[in-house]
């Protein structure tokens, strides 16, 4: 059994963790999305655990500009090697 999963028990310990790295959070919910805005920069997620990893692809990155696929690796293929099938 998984030490963590993804769980709708583990949403706000996500939204906490969201807003003490200073992001101001939103809830859609006649879309059902959620977003997190700072410094100009604006996340779109189904759920506070994606919008989680999404502002880890964010700091990962530091991005400067905004431009096409800032936030793309393509190497090494990770997902090839999991899922052949991808």
């Amino acid at each position: 059994m998984p030490d963590l999963s993804s769980h709708l028990n583990v949403y706000n310990t996500a939204l906490v963790i969201l807003e003490r790295k200073g992001w101001s959070l939103s809830f859609d919910k006649p879309r059902d999305v959620w977003f997190a805005k700072r410094d100009g920069w604006e996340l779109l997620a189904d759920d506070p655990m994606q919008l989680l990893g999404l502002v880890r692809i964010y700091e990962h990155h530091s991005p400067n500009t905004k431009q096409e696929y800032w936030w793309k690796l393509d190497e090494p293929n990770v997902l090839a090697k999991l899922d052949p099938g991808a």
